[in-house]
């Protein structure tokens, strides 16, 4: 009988020769809905290409600006751009090519004591009279007290969920500058974790693989939307 399976690795590098022959397509339009519908996981890129920090530095401007559990903003981002480093990554992500030509891999980490910055951030908050000082204080011990005493399965949780919030937004504001990305949960995460000295309190969310498309990506394939859409309760 034929093996009709692969390894991990080889099954997330099959993936790249999958995808269309040519190049990503250059947006003249970038309103939202027109970056949704063209952005698309790119596994094979213009290794030539560098990147102005300028560029990443606007990229993650916009991807803070997603919403998070209390606002406590539990992502971290660790970019991955000198040569050597990127070399480093590839076996520990399973040496996916993208880890080393795309100009940039950027890790998102969450954190899943960030709601110790929640005096610094609702100080902000009321400093820009957003938010009387009395509120804050309640804000803050409130934020302390239950974030302080939930299980680190649901603190982890959340920042997970907070990770994935970030992430998109990332990956729209990079299609919306004409660059192309693609989310990488392939890697060791452990060993990744070592290998890149991540303190003990950020955690692995993904990957993501940022710069120059030299082939577009797998056409969007999707669920009709009826299957995946129920209104107001599920039937018992």
């Amino acid at each position: 009988m034929a093996n009709d399976t692969m390894t991990k690795e080889e099954y997330l590098n099959k993936a790249k020769e999958l995808g269309a022959a040519e190049k990503p397509k250059e947006l003249q339009d970038t309103d939202f809905f027109t970056v949704a519908k063209e952005r698309r996981s790119v596994r094979q890129y213009d290794a030539s290409y560098e990147m102005d920090e300028k560029d990443i530095r606007e990229i993650l401007e916009a991807a803070i600006l997603a919403p998070s559990s209390s606002n406590l903003q539990p992502w971290r981002f660790l970019v991955i751009q000198d040569q050597a480093a990127k070399e480093t990554l590839l076996p520990i992500a399973y040496n996916q090519q993208q880890a080393v030509d795309a100009s940039i891999v950027i890790a998102v980490l969450g954190d899943k004591i960030a709601y110790k910055q929640a005096d610094r951030i609702y100080g902000e908050i009321a400093k820009k009279g957003n938010m009387p000082e009395e509120m804050k204080n309640t804000y803050v011990n409130s934020i302390l007290e239950n974030y302080g005493n939930f299980p680190e399965e649901r603190r982890s949780r959340i920042a997970a969920i907070d990770g994935g919030l970030t992430s998109m937004q990332l990956m729209l504001a990079a299609k919306a500058k004409g660059f192309d990305t693609v989310p990488m949960g392939g890697f060791d995460e452990a060993k990744f974790v070592e290998t890149f000295n991540i303190p003990e309190n950020l955690e692995p969310v993904m990957l993501i693989a940022l710069g120059k498309g030299a082939k577009a990506g797998f056409e969007k394939t999707r669920l009709p939307l009826d299957d995946v859409l129920q209104w107001n309760a599920y039937e018992k």
